[in-house]
């Protein structure tokens, strides 16, 4: 039942229709409020106990929840406001409250929404491994994860992830600094025949043997993120070139122990490589794709 709308202190012109004598659940929630900013509900809902209730309906059903359309910089009672009635999400994005969200801020909301296929929690870096069990344990049909810059996820964080997540298509483990071959190596075996697109950028303890058996274990991988992966060489990358036949993007940027010989046949299959290669190699590979050599004179 609607709520009794609040008197506006004026009279009403005999056959005029105020916004809340429309249908809510027909007209005002589909056609209205479900295009009106997040920034903006908040301030609607200060207007009347009954456009406070009409807002409060919304966020109830919202499948979406992204802090930054809120603004860059979020309350946290503002927050814990918009998201206690929330019960259906399917995607939520929290980077904006990166500065204060804890697990005692996550865990409740992560409870009350089982049906969650895409977290966002880039830079959340007051969490826990209590948060990320949380996720995995009460969100089985989770697809899509972004955990870059937080530095506390570690081995034993992602085992649990890992092992509970059998939906998991799409990783982001840029700057999880803790994280180290064997923790990858445990998450290729168990969800690597369902990953699509991984990074694990600004990594310096992820090597060849994390990169070899992601290969092997990850069929379907799409798009796999090595910047700044040290000690990644030219040994994984062959091995992505042999067992990855989907591969359709690779940044190997600030790799320096990644040669362009194990490149060549990524690039020959059409791959996107973010390093540009040698000026020979690149002439030689335009040879093979167009069919002649194009005349440069290397003397300039």
């Amino acid at each position: 039942m609607e709520p009794q709308m609040e008197q506006s202190g004026g009279e009403q012109e005999p056959g005029a229709v105020r916004l809340l004598d429309l249908p809510w659940e027909d007209v005002l929630l589909p056609h209205v409020l479900s295009r009106v900013p997040l920034r903006q509900l908040l301030r609607l809902q200060r207007v009347s106990r009954a456009f406070r209730a009409l807002v409060q309906l919304h966020l109830a059903g919202l499948r979406r929840f992204d802090a930054a359309q809120v603004g860059p910089q979020i309350p946290q009672a503002a927050l814990a406001w918009l998201l206690r009635d929330a019960e259906g999400l399917q995607e939520l994005a929290l980077a904006p409250c990166h500065e204060w969200l804890s697990d005692e801020d996550l865990v409740p909301v992560l409870a009350r929404n089982p049906q969650l296929r895409s977290v966002a929690l880039a830079g959340c870096g007051q969490l826990s491994r209590r948060a990320l069990g949380a996720l995995a344990e009460g969100c089985p049909r989770l697809q899509r994860l972004s955990l870059a810059h937080c530095d506390w996820v570690d081995g034993l964080a992602l085992r649990g992830l890992a092992d509970r997540c059998p939906a998991l298509e799409e990783l982001d483990l840029t700057a999880c600094r803790q994280l180290k071959d064997e923790a990858i190596v445990y998450l290729a075996q168990r969800r690597g025949a369902g990953l699509r697109s991984l990074s694990l950028a600004v990594n310096a303890n992820v090597g060849d043997v994390a990169v070899q058996e992601l290969a092997r274990n990850c069929p379907e991988l799409q798009h796999l993120d090595l910047t700044g992966c040290l000690r990644v060489g030219s040994d994984g990358v062959r091995t992505l070139a042999e067992y990855c036949p989907v591969l359709r993007s690779l940044r190997v940027r600030h790799c320096h122990h990644v040669a362009e010989p194990s490149l060549s046949r990524l690039r020959k299959r059409g791959v996107d490589i973010d390093v540009e290669p040698p000026l020979h190699q690149a002439l030689v590979l335009l040879q093979d794709m167009a069919g002649f050599a194009p005349f440069v004179n290397l003397q300039v």
